[in-house]
């Protein structure tokens, strides 16, 4: 059984068990998080689509750690004006157990 959430205009596909990452979710750490915005439920070939999702779906996980990703350089140059700019982003994520799929 599999589904696919979306979280953070993410989508992403899910079964019990996996460990995802995601972007920050206001949530304490260990604590348990529940993502309603289901898509597809993917119960032994029985494929449920959702309109834009499925009813009474929902995907609970467990809230494993806050982490910051890796960090993406940007530079901005402007030609033959002696400009240049280095600017460093890091994103704030969330580490993310799912326990089960509810369909």
């Amino acid at each position: 059984m599999y589904a696919v959430v979306e979280t953070g205009a993410k989508q992403y596909k899910v079964t019990a068990g996996d460990t995802l990452q995601v972007e920050r979710l206001d949530a304490e750490q260990g604590k348990s998080v529940t993502l309603d915005k289901v898509l597809l439920v993917n119960n032994d070939g029985q494929v449920t689509v959702g309109t834009p999702t499925v009813s009474n779906a929902s995907v609970v996980a467990d809230v494993v750690k806050h982490i910051r990703g890796e960090k993406v350089i940007s530079f901005k140059m402007k030609k033959r004006k002696g400009h240049h700019k280095t600017i460093g982003h890091r994103q704030e994520l969330t580490v993310l157990k799912i326990k089960e799929i509810k369909a």
